[in-house]
């Protein structure tokens, strides 16, 4: 019997708005790596209340959650504990066949990974 692992696989999806520019162009292709884990500032791609989102996760010195866009004019979105579940990070972009890599796993911004 083989075992599928598919699930664990690199896929790609590309940006279909601008809330996340100017990091991450309209139309621009990102590569997910799934996990349930990522360093506070990775981008993600995480559902909260059933909806799946692109956005840059943020935990806060006093241990509050959330996802920002890059884009100033979409708001934030909390999180709260029960209701949100990380599904993937991004660890590539693709803009006009120029490529650029994240890694997902060490904080940018100096904080411990979650």
């Amino acid at each position: 019997m083989t075992q599928d692992c598919s699930y664990n696989e690199l896929h790609p999806l590309q940006v279909l708005d601008d809330s996340m520019e100017p990091e991450f162009p309209q139309s621009c292709i990102i590569v997910i790596e799934p996990s349930q884990v990522c360093a506070n500032g990775a981008y993600v791609i995480a559902v909260v209340d059933e909806e799946r989102w692109f956005r840059q996760y943020r935990k806060e010195g006093d241990g509050g959650e959330k996802l920002l866009a890059t884009n100033p004019a979409y708001p934030e979105i909390p999180l709260e504990p029960g209701r949100f579940r990380i599904e993937g990070v991004v660890v590539q972009c693709n803009v006009r066949r120029k490529i650029k890599h994240y890694n997902p796993y060490r904080p940018n911004d100096g904080t411990a990974s979650v």
